[in-house]
């Protein structure tokens, strides 16, 4: 698939060190990297991948940039994680073949770049998912463990110098625990809960046996979540933003949601209907929620979510993790090895609906 037979001419459209450049070419030394530093934003932390906003190129950078993204065969990075800037080098491009997009959920920007059907089948776009599958996991379990615990009112007695009598605290290896979706992420959080001794019931739309994930005692359809929703004290959203899976979790399932229960989403904020959920916490139908995403991010200032004692907020970063531009990189250059080898590529984004 190469413009040079039996190599692969990759553009860095997206942040990506010195130190991992030498590690993608030596992983997969039929790469020919095309890459400028000075072309590229600085990062502001590990996995920045939009780089510093204030940081600009003038029109001749400009223009060299998108000359080395038009000359590429692949793209490591959607160009400054752009859609409209992705839709520019598939239409410039005829020769581009592949792009590999930074983020989990990178299907959504894909289907943001508006491109037609032939670009679509033309181009094979994949994902990163997997590599924040432990530090989300992490956040997952952090956030079932303070729900058990009641980190709200533990943090609310301290703040107000209050010692009161003694009370009993969940127990997460007595509780069941719904897992939305059993991808890379879902996995993960599935295996470290049943660590726990937690009770795992997972989703899927396709199987509905028990798959060969530990701890997972029964699969359901996201269809009938609401059935289980009296039997479960936490639920954990790790699932893709779709039009399937959009508001989800909404009104129905919090008035169906055993009262005091725990929410966490690590997964897109779309799929929680965050006016249900608010109410939600008002009835107490939810006891506690963890929220690293949210449906629209920032998180606007007059949220409810900011104020509510029982919510924590976390901006978007559960997923970062010092070693994830160097997984990234490892990941990139096993599927380059793939698509020279002719196999199929792992992440590939299914451009029916997009994650």
């Amino acid at each position: 698939m190469s413009r040079t037979p039996g190599r692969l001419r990759v553009a860095v459209a997206a942040p990506l060190s010195e130190e991992n450049c030498a590690l993608v070419q030596e992983l997969e030394p039929r790469i020919d990297l095309v890459v400028d530093h000075s072309l590229l934003p600085p990062m502001r932390w590990p996995a920045d991948f939009a780089g510093d906003p204030d940081w600009r190129r003038d029109p001749g950078r400009q223009r060299a940039y998108e000359a080395a993204i038009d000359s590429a065969d692949a793209l490591y990075g959607i160009p400054d994680v752009d859609p409209a800037a992705l839709a520019r080098a598939v239409r410039a491009n005829p020769g581009l073949r592949w792009v590999h997009t930074m983020a989990a959920g990178g299907g959504g920007q894909v289907k943001a770049a508006g491109l037609t059907a032939e670009e679509l089948g033309r181009v094979v776009f994949t994902t990163s998912a997997g590599v924040h599958g432990r530090p989300l996991a992490e956040f997952a379990v952090f956030g079932v463990l303070a729900g058990a615990k009641d980190l709200p009112r533990l943090t609310r007695q301290q703040r107000d110098r209050e010692w009161t009598g003694r009370w009993t605290m969940g127990q997460v290896s007595r509780q069941t625990v719904l897992v939305l979706g059993l991808g890379g992420i879902g996995r993960a959080v599935a295996t470290a809960l049943h660590a726990l001794g937690a009770t795992v019931i997972g989703t899927s739309r396709r199987d509905t046996a028990v798959p060969d994930v530990p701890g997972v005692c029964a699969v359901v359809h996201p269809d009938r979540i609401t059935e289980v929703a009296p039997t479960v004290d936490a639920v954990v959203n790790t699932l893709p933003g779709t039009d399937a899976t959009e508001h989800l979790v909404g009104k129905r399932f919090f008035e169906a949601l055993r009262p005091g229960a725990c929410l966490v989403n690590v997964g897109r904020g779309s799929v929680v209907d965050e006016t249900a959920l608010a109410d939600a916490l008002d009835s107490g139908r939810v006891g506690f929620a963890a929220l690293d995403v949210f449906e629209k991010e920032p998180l606007p200032g007059d949220s409810p979510l900011w104020d509510h004692e029982r919510v924590l907020v976390s901006p978007h970063t559960a997923a970062l993790d010092a070693a994830e531009d160097r997984l990234i990189a490892e990941l990139f250059a096993a599927n380059a090895t793939r698509l020279l080898d002719g196999q199929d590529l792992l992440n590939r984004v299914n451009t029916v609906e997009f994650y």
